[in-house]
């Protein structure tokens, strides 16, 4: 354990009430748990932490291991362990009095808090993972609040590792203290003289490699920034957001998205169409320019396609004048359309329509007829080739397929590793060097930022770069060939379609340099479904060579041959699809591309949700090693050997260098809070000879949200030592600010009309509101608002309503987004059917956020007429159905204690005995308080009700006067008007029934 950290711990206990401590993103926050951990005695009682993820849960279980391998003060003490809410409450009120640590989710700890599942005396404290997720009204403030009015004595301690989430709001750090009741504020950057000793000592050996980007790339990288500082221009013209924070460093991060939207939420019913996109196109463009340095050229052409598909009508920043360079830039990267003889087809700028000249497809196939053969035979193909050459110069498609800068220096890099370690070991040798005690570990760590950059860089290592691109190159062709296949289907197509023979490799000619637009979108779109066409006979021939059980070698080459004379003659030809396939032998993986093409539609997220399931773990790592092996099997003669390579993907946000060890440290996607990680393994192993690798891009946006990233966090942390100085934590009341305090209460409950011949004026004692909750409804912040007005919450678990609030009144509580996903399941009706069952006053209460626009949409939007898709319709149409239903309306969560206040004047109290079994039936079947129906048939009541003549205030009365519908149907007119109170609806009622039933003609 480094010093800062043991001064950070000691700061914590000086409290005996606890504190809150902000760390620089990338330091041990698990460490400091678990030394806290390792520290607890069971005679001091539980310990609990809160919020924790699992990730962290690991993590923290893994550091107090390792601790306990050291001397400590506490010997056999027992790792931490979950309390799930499944468990039964007897069980977990054991858990809680053994003196032990648990990690508990804090809906289920407020739920055993409130029922006295918990003794007082039995917690020393909780400690609160991620305090920068805290707000007054979150469940941790809750708990906090609840165990500081039971215990005095129990401390809250709480951490956090975002030091830029604690200034996102006014006063946030100030808020969080008081929330928890807590006074002490400890704040360690990066920068504090402590923690830059600690770290700086014994730095590890850094290589800065900067690595430029290829021409297309830079085009594309300042295409997109200057689209997006058009998108900041227009944005700031609405005068609707602050200007400060519009700016395109500001647009880097993933925050930014937050900010806008935090300042635009409420007024956003208010904006129009073109601002809400702009904001929409903000994230798409930070997106693009992640992807540019993340992603190979083909996955980039390809999620281009997709918002070409997806935004190309409503979005914004396709519009803008640079914005073209993007696409065609990213085309370049891929591949080009050019003529046989070499000349690049342009767009004609006076757009004039050029005439092409086609190929005569009715003679080749009235010659295939005559002859007897099919496409394949060569005979065909020279007849094709023939009628080609006369015809006119072709298209062609030439492939450029331009690797990532990165990959080669990758691969150089791990190959220079290899030899220097080689080297090493030759000297150790000869000089007899004895083993460091096996600090040293052989593995090199690449870390990429998501799981789908591993697998790709692993692909590159095993086989090689251009074999890597040929894949994602055939995989986005059979994913054009699938969708013009699917549109084909779609569309009504004549007997002898335009364009025949597109995928029999046959393109439409262009005569001239220059061409119209349209027509160079229609040549390119034939080219790439030659070329697809192309690869997938290929394919096809290799499958029935294999069925054959032929050698593969031969037929491979007749098939090259093949398809190289109907490329060069025939108007396609895919040129490195000849030269590569003689140095790689990787087609067999081409027929599983072929299952991988999709929809646009269902390509609208292809970077955000194809990402694969699973990074490699442990269990490959003798996989990998084994490319210092049999990595060269399939690449050329040449190739060097490397070392043993792991790899690691930050997004799975685990801490894996003290598990593998590396001595080696390849940061291929860099990260600030990996960079402090790297910092805190290096410190705590001096011993070792830990060399790192950054590798960027020079002069990219890499870069430049790299050292933004740490501009920011120390802008954070001068803020935050700012509000430090300026603290204010009354003292007297333990910090505490929030919650009922008699020197807060509402003066509107002392009675304006008290007499003073009655005691004195004084004020009489009130009963305490009661407010039976469903357990469910903890995770949202309703509850604790509502005890912190003064109402004594019961938490249970309900069949019927989330609220009960009196004998007769029962609430659902919807949010916007739970509102219009209950309409879509249907849910919605049968939890308002039920309400109006068990209930007099059934209210469906929609609850709106508080910084959010409090309307569904603008005014200008309403329509006349109803509308399936239209909530109002919904709400509309949900009234007329349940007429005794109330709907409540909202603006925020402490509006709604207010209007639960009001509805409970003059009402008795709620028991929570009754409301548990409302809705369970009983042994018997029959269900308590069933005020509609009293256990009647509801189907025969809902028929009875819709028959004419039958009324709200009659239908009771035949219910009474008989026992089915069939001996309803029988009684006489004149008993059905004593029934019914009236001659008129009892004719209605009997002309409905002995009415003649049509009959089919």
């Amino acid at each position: 354990m480094l010093p800062f950290q043991e001064q950070i711990i000691a700061d914590l206990l000086e409290d005996p009430n606890g504190g809150v401590v902000v760390l620089s993103s990338g330091l041990p926050i698990h460490s400091l748990v678990a030394s806290l951990l390792l520290l607890h005695h069971p005679s001091q009682g539980s310990l609990l932490i809160l919020s924790a993820s699992d990730s962290q849960k690991s993590s923290i279980s893994r550091s107090l291991l390792r601790l306990l391998q050291n001397d400590n003060p506490n010997p056999n003490p027992l790792l931490p362990t979950d309390i799930p809410g499944d468990v039964l409450s007897h069980h977990r009120t054991a858990l809680y009095a053994s003196g032990a640590s648990y990690f508990v989710t804090p809906r289920v700890l407020i739920a055993d808090l409130l029922t006295s599942r918990v003794p007082p005396s039995s917690i020393a404290g909780i400690l609160i993972i991620n305090a920068h997720r805290l707000t007054d009204t979150s469940t941790e403030a809750f708990i906090a609040r609840i165990l500081r009015s039971l215990s005095r004595n129990a401390y809250v301690r709480a951490l956090t590792d975002r030091p830029h989430a604690m200034v996102s709001g006014f006063s946030k750090a100030e808020r969080i203290m008081k929330c928890l009741y807590v006074r002490r504020l400890h704040l360690w950057p990066r920068f504090h003289v402590l923690v830059s000793g600690d770290l700086e000592q014994s730095p590890p050996e850094v290589v800065d490699i900067r690595v430029p980007m290829t021409p297309a790339m830079r085009g594309i990288q300042q295409a997109v920034l200057e689209t997006m500082d058009a998108c900041l221009k227009e944005l700031r013209r609405t005068n609707k957001v602050d200007v400060e924070d519009l700016t395109v460093e500001n647009g880097l991060f993933k925050s930014f998205d937050e900010v806008v939207r935090r300042q635009l939420d409420p007024i956003w019913h208010t904006l129009g169409k073109k601002t809400k996109q702009l904001v929409s196109d903000l994230r798409t463009l930070r997106k693009l320019l992640d992807y540019l340095v993340r992603y190979d050229a083909v996955t980039y052409l390809k999620y281009l396609d997709t918002l070409r598909v997806s935004e190309g009508v409503r979005s914004v920043w396709i519009f803008a004048e640079s914005s073209y360079k993007i696409f065609e830039l990213a085309k370049k990267r891929v591949y080009q359309v050019l003529r046989a003889d070499g000349v690049r087809i342009i767009a004609n700028k006076k757009n004039n329509v050029v005439k092409r000249k086609r190929v005569d497809e009715n003679s080749l196939i009235k010659n295939m007829e005559n002859d007897g053969l099919q496409l394949e035979n060569s005979s065909l193909s020279n007849k094709m080739d023939n009628a080609t050459m006369e015809a006119n110069v072709g298209i062609v498609l030439e492939e450029v397929l331009e690797e990532a800068p990165k990959w080669k220096v990758l691969r150089e890099l791990l190959e220079e590793i290899e030899v220097e370690r080689r080297k090493e070991d030759s000297l150790k040798d000869e000089q007899n060097f004895a083993d460091n005690g096996g600090d040293n570990n052989d593995i090199v760590l690449v870390v990429c930022k998501d799981e789908r950059s591993c697998l790709q860089l692993e692909d590159c290592i095993i086989k090689n770069s251009h074999q890597v691109m040929r894949q994602e190159w055939e995989k986005y062709l059979f994913g054009k060939a699938e969708l013009h296949s699917l549109q084909k289907r779609n569309k009504k197509r004549s007997q002898d379609p335009k364009g025949y023979g597109v995928l029999d490799g046959a393109v439409a000619s262009g005569s001239g340099e220059n061409s119209d637009p349209s027509t160079i979108s229609k040549l390119e779109n034939d080219a790439l479904l030659a070329a697809a066409s192309e690869i997938s006979h290929l394919a096809k021939e290799e499958i029935a060579v294999r069925n054959e059980s032929q050698p593969l070698s031969g037929r491979r080459g007749s098939a090259k041959r093949r398809c190289r004379g109907r490329s060069q003659k025939a108007t396609i030809k895919a040129r490195d699809s000849r030269n590569n396939r003689k140095k790689s032998a990787h087609k067999d993986e081409t027929v599983k591309a072929s299952s991988e093409a999709t929809e646009p539609e269902a390509r609208s997220a292809v970077l955000e949700n194809d990402l694969i399931d699973s990074c490699i773990g442990d269990s490959d790592k003798s996989f990998l090693q084994r490319h210092s092996h049999d990595s060269g099997g399939s690449e050329s003669s040449d190739a060097r050997p490397i070392p043993p390579v792991q790899f690691y993907a930050l997004e799975k946000d685990e801490q894996i260098l003290d598990i593998w060890k590396p001595s080696v440290i390849i940061v291929f996607h860099p990260d600030m809070t990996f960079v402090r990680e790297i910092e805190v393994y290096k410190a705590e192993n001096p011993s070792l000879n830990l060399k790192v690798y950054f590798i960027f891009y020079e002069n990219s946006t890499e870069v430049q949200k790299f050292e933004a990233s740490i501009r920011r966090e120390n802008g954070a942390f001068e803020s935050l030592i700012r509000q430090k100085s300026l603290l204010m934590i009354p003292v007297d009341q333990d910090g505490r600010c929030i919650g009922p305090t008699s020197l807060c209460e509402p003066s509107s409950v002392v009675p304006q009309n008290s007499l003073t011949r009655k005691a004195g004026g004084r004020k009489t004692m009130e009963k305490e509101m009661q407010v039976i909750v469903d357990m469910r409804e903890f995770m949202s912040s309703l509850p604790n608002v509502l005890h912190q007005k003064g109402m004594k919450i019961i938490p249970v678990t309900l069949e019927v309503g989330d609220y009960v609030l009196s004998p007769f009144i029962c609430v659902e509580r919807k949010s916007v987004g739970d509102l219009y996903q209950s309409f879509a399941s249907g849910r919605l009706y049968h939890q308002v059917e039920t309400m109006i069952r068990y209930y007099k006053i059934p209210v469906l209460l929609i609850e709106f956020s508080q910084d959010r626009s409090f309307s569904f949409q603008s005014s200008s939007d309403l329509g006349d007429d109803v509308s399936p898709t239209s909530i109002i319709s919904k709400l509309s149409l949900l009234v007329l159905h349940f007429p005794r239903l109330r709907l409540v309306w909202s603006r925020s969560v402490h509006a709604t204690a207010e209007i639960f206040a009001s509805l409970k004047a003059n009402q008795d109290e709620p028991d929570d005995n009754k409301a548990i079994r409302v809705g369970v039936p009983s042994e018997d079947g029959t269900v308590e308080d069933d005020v509609r129906a009293e256990n009647y048939n509801t189907v025969a009541i809902e028929f009875l009700r819709r028959i004419p003549g039958v009324t709200d205030s009659n239908y009771r009365a035949l219910m009474d006067g008989c026992k089915s519908l069939a001996e309803l149907s029988l009684l006489p007119v004149e008993r059905l008007a004593e029934l019914m109170g009236g001659q008129k609806p009892a004719k209605m009622f009997r002309e409905f029934l002995d009415a003649k039933c049509p009959t089919m003609p």
